[in-house]
């Protein structure tokens, strides 16, 4: 069995969008503070943590896209939803701030050697973390799905799809219409995700990738974990 890490990190100032809250994190106590009980003297390190729900690797809940009082948030989701089989196409040679098509996923799901199947977790590997990340380009210059090409994933019955881009369809219409097709299909989208190039060609494999219990929460950072070699899977 093998665990690959599709987490990216969360840290000071990390990539977000200009519509979600930054990320800061800053020291709290630091071991040049000691206390002392008794003739013991101790120190703790601790930091401070402040940034919104949809930071880094994380899951989109239905109530962030969905105006229905009974969407679920991400406390209320299925912790099976969160434990899954996989699978992970390959769209690599796809040009920044292009498209995905309907085409384009038939041709990743045949080259891919397997069938996607209901209540699975689809990885898009667009090599867009490997080409922008750490530079400005990351928060603008993805590859992403169209209405057509998310309602074709929905067809499948899939549980949530995942991409490393910030957003699962290009900025503007395309974006705001793969939200909706979430909606109205009833499945989800994490972002954010890494190392998807680990697990191309890997056939069918575990997903595992629990979310914070936030009270109302619209969404939660995830540990992303592909875990190959498990029979399950099989």
């Amino acid at each position: 069995m093998q665990l690959i890490d599709l987490s990216g990190e969360i840290f000071h100032k990390c990539p977000t969008l200009a519509n979600h809250p930054p990320a800061v994190i800053t020291d709290w106590n630091t071991h040049d503070t000691y206390r002392e009980a008794e003739g013991v003297r101790f120190s703790i390190a601790s930091k401070f943590m402040s940034f919104g729900e949809h930071t880094g690797s994380h899951v989109d809940a239905p109530v962030h896209f969905d105006a229905d009082p009974n969407a679920l948030s991400v406390d209320q989701m299925p912790l099976e939803d969160f434990y899954t089989d996989a699978v992970c196409l390959d769209l690599s040679h796809k040009e920044l701030k292009s498209r995905i098509t309907v085409e384009d996923l038939e041709a990743a799901e045949k080259a891919a050697g397997i069938e996607i199947r209901p209540r699975d977790t689809v990885f898009l590997y667009m090599a867009h973390y490997d080409r922008t990340f750490g530079t400005p380009e990351f928060l603008t210059d993805f590859p992403g799905l169209t209405k057509e090409s998310a309602e074709w994933l929905g067809a499948k019955g899939i549980v949530m799809f995942g991409v490393e881009a910030v957003s699962p369809g290009r900025p503007g219409k395309d974006n705001f219409e793969v939200h909706l097709v979430c909606r109205d299909m009833g499945f989800t989208h994490m972002e954010g995700l890494t190392n998807l190039d680990k697990v191309v060609g890997k056939g069918r494999f575990r997903f595992i990738g629990f979310p914070l219990k936030i009270r109302g929460g619209t969404g939660s950072p995830i540990r992303a974990v592909a875990v190959l070699g498990e029979n399950s899977a099989e």
